[in-house]
């Protein structure tokens, strides 16, 4: 396959991609008016936020907000609660009758919509609580727009701030830690979610953590220690089974930091017959065994964290992981067992130049991932990569909508913020294009059809996905696909567990039109 020349992101002509007014502007808050406050009601929301028109809209309804489902999970049971997801186009939150207690959830790129929500509901007598991760990296810019703040993990908290509110005490700020015993946390509300607007509601978490501390992760973020905590592999599979749907996205940071437990989690998923998706970093494939029990539980698809192809990079990022030059191998590895890969690629390091989006748009064809996703560098408030580039002077504003990671906010070292920003849309052009898609198409021709299927309809159709979110059809569109995805996974895998262990590299493909991690 020839190499993209390295002039040619910006030699091609980028095509601007609309976005839709619903994709883009929230829904309209209604004048606040007094009303009766509903007593022991809580409305738990999920704010709007501006969609990328570079990637696929269907991204944002594969799977509900764990976080708030688990919070409502921790609701006492003389409590009603209620979920909303702005971002399933169903209009403003309701607000008739008003209730008693809104917890909003509140990252960076959103604050100010969860701000226009919280002075709407207080505005209308409801106690607005704050939570997530931009409150905990940006508390006393949050705290002056609540009636109280929530720092760390939710579901410990959400208990004591509602029987405060019962109590009328309620406090201003409540503080936990993520040391408590994850095993204990009750089971996410699924019952609450509008099961059709999603590919499936079974998100879930059986680890918390991961073993890596890159300086652009939000767990790096001030303040935030989060030790890795394991559930028990039965209770994580008991869960699934409740819930009852084909396809499993693993929600996990890294489902794979302790390859002792993926190794028990895999034996406990595969009598259920399902398939699965999960983020993995790529050392996995340390351990071939690993790779096909994954494969013989049901594992379709893998997100995996690449985040550059540079050693530099890397290193710079604090950033664990086998070295780039057997990246190849071990994503052959993987398809080896029919589990596909969504690269994951952030753009901008300090060793990056213009060069870099032809050479990753090449690696990625050349190796035929089925999909990858790419990140603008961004420096999420009170991590290390924000404290550092502050000290530098190249954060270039404060403009919190746009961290996105789909927008240029700091000075890159080695190119300007404008050929930054359109080799990220380049980049995203080219790999949803008919000649990248065609380009990866697996080698073995069974897994060519299902393939084409699912890129198609997740890369190459976001006027079709507005009608599917606006009427609530993702799960009618997805689940024929799925359900054909797991009876062919059903019928190959005997065919995999046949061949002994240093056989099972041969190209026995698990065809899926699944992505992990989208």
């Amino acid at each position: 396959m020839p190499r993209i020349a390295p002039h040619t992101p910006f030699t091609d002509h980028v095509t601007p991609r609309p976005l839709p007014e619903p994709f883009r502007v929230p829904p309209a808050l209604p004048p606040p008016r007094a009303g009766r406050v509903q007593r022991r009601a809580a409305l738990l929301i999920n704010p709007f936020y501006p969609k990328d028109p570079h990637a696929s809209f269907g991204k944002h309804v594969l799977t509900p907000t764990l976080a708030l489902t688990s919070v409502a999970g921790a609701t006492p049971p003389d409590w009603e609660v209620r979920y909303w997801d702005e971002n399933l186009l169903h209009g403003a939150p309701p607000a008739d009758p008003v209730p008693e207690v809104v917890g909003i959830t509140v990252h960076l790129t959103f604050a100010e919509r969860a701000y226009a929500l919280a002075r709407w509901y207080r505005a209308m007598g409801s106690k607005v609580v704050l939570g997530g991760l931009h409150v905990l990296s940006c508390p006393d810019e949050c705290a002056p727009h609540a009636d109280a703040i929530a720092l760390g993990d939710g579901v410990q908290l959400w208990p004591r701030i509602l029987d405060d509110v019962a109590k009328g005490a309620l406090q201003p700020r409540y503080t936990s830690d993520f040391r408590g015993d994850y095993a204990s946390d009750p089971a996410p509300r699924r019952d609450l979610l509008p099961r059709r607007s999603f590919l499936t509601t079974t998100s879930l978490n059986a680890t918390r953590g991961c073993h890596n501390r890159c300086g652009f992760c939000y767990l790096a973020t001030d303040g935030l220690r989060m030790p890795y905590r394991m559930r028990e592999p039965a209770h994580v599979a008991a869960e699934i089974a409740a819930d009852g749907q084909p396809y499993v996205v693993f929600t996990d940071n890294n489902l794979g930091s302790s390859k002792r437990y993926l190794h028990e989690l895999c034996r406990a998923l595969e009598p259920l017959e399902i398939i699965w998706s999960a983020a993995v970093t790529i050392d996995v494939t340390d351990d071939p065994s690993l790779v096909r029990a994954m494969a013989l539980s049901g594992c379709t698809g893998v997100f995996i964290g690449f985040e550059s192809l540079q050693d530099d990079n890397l290193r710079d990022a604090h950033k664990k992981t086998p070295r780039p030059d057997d990246y190849a191998r071990r994503v052959r590895l993987l398809h080896d067992h029919g589990i596909q890969v969504n690269g994951s690629f952030v753009l901008g390091f300090d060793h990056d130049r213009r060069d870099v989006f032809a050479e990753l748009a090449s690696w990625v064809e050349e190796h035929r991932l089925e999909n990858a996703t790419y990140h603008i560098l961004t420096p999420y408030p009170a991590t290390p990569l924000f404290q550092q580039l502050e000290a530098e002077g190249r954060i270039l504003h404060r403009d919190w909508s746009k961290y996105d990671t789909a927008h240029v906010v700091y000075q890159p070292k080695h190119m300007r913020p404008d050929e930054l920003q359109r080799g990220y849309e380049w980049l995203y052009q080219r790999t949803f294009g008919h000649r990248s898609i065609w380009n990866r198409r697996p080698a073995d021709p069974r897994a060519v059809p299902p393939y084409l299927a699912m890129a198609y309809l997740y890369k190459r159709s976001n006027p079709l996905w507005r009608v599917l979110i606006e009427r609530d059809l993702t799960q009618w569109a997805w689940r024929p696909l799925v359900e054909w995805t797991r009876a062919r996974h059903l019928r190959r895998r005997a065919e995999l567990a046949a061949r002994p262990l240093e056989r099972s590299p041969k190209k026995v493909r698990l065809p899926t039109v699944v992505y992990a991690g989208v």
